[in-house]
């Protein structure tokens, strides 16, 4: 899989991905104070005060091999949050897209639509994965319906699988789609971004 995690970026109508950087913390900052995603306890999204960390944390994966970082913008070019690809298994043509956040005036528009179809996209038609997996939280309702919106199917749940940063433990609900589901995920995908918004 020549190319498997090589920093890219992706561009849509609704929404830029791009690799990211340090230089975007700044940015970051101010987009996670949109809604106070920080104290959403069903996810884990960094403190202003930690989005350095946050960063590196993920750029650190990122030269581990395991992890493609973006920057998310908006069409008009706002920073709008970060998504990932992650746990990547270049040998099995695998991947999870996860570790996203977006301010709160960002959600439930064409942005993550297009987002996630922009990276299914790559994940199915240029590194040729057999599946792409999406892991949530158990008592994540959002996030969930989200996830089956794009038409994911949920594949089960493990039980105890994470202790949070509160010292509660997390059960992750984990959803995928296959290689031969991508073309109906597809056109769906496509036609919810073509269909009028009010």
């Amino acid at each position: 899989m020549s190319g498997f995690l090589q920093p890219m970026a992706l561009h849509g109508r609704h929404v830029t991905l791009e690799p990211l950087s340090l230089a975007h913390e700044p940015e970051a900052v101010e987009a996670v104070q949109d809604g106070a995603l920080w104290q959403l306890w069903t996810t884990t999204v960094p403190a202003p005060d930690q989005m350095r960390a946050g960063i590196e944390a993920r750029l650190k994966l990122q030269q581990q091999g395991s992890m493609l970082p973006f920057a998310v913008r908006d069409a008009t070019g706002r920073f709008a949050g970060m998504t990932t690809f992650m746990n990547a298994d270049a040998t099995h043509r695998r991947v999870e897209i996860g570790s996203t956040w977006y301010r709160q005036s960002a959600q439930r528009t064409p942005l993550n639509t297009e987002a996630k179809l922009l990276l299914l996209a790559h994940a199915f038609e240029a590194w040729h994965c057999i599946a792409v997996e999406f892991r949530t939280h158990w008592f994540n309702q959002a996030s969930r319906a989200a996830i089956a919106r794009l038409g994911a199917k949920q594949d089960g749940v493990l039980r105890n699988h994470q202790r949070l940063p509160d010292g509660s433990l997390r059960d992750t609900v984990v959803f995928s789609i296959i290689e031969s589901e991508w073309p109906a995920v597809k056109a769906h995908l496509t036609h919810q971004l073509s269909r009028p918004r009010d």
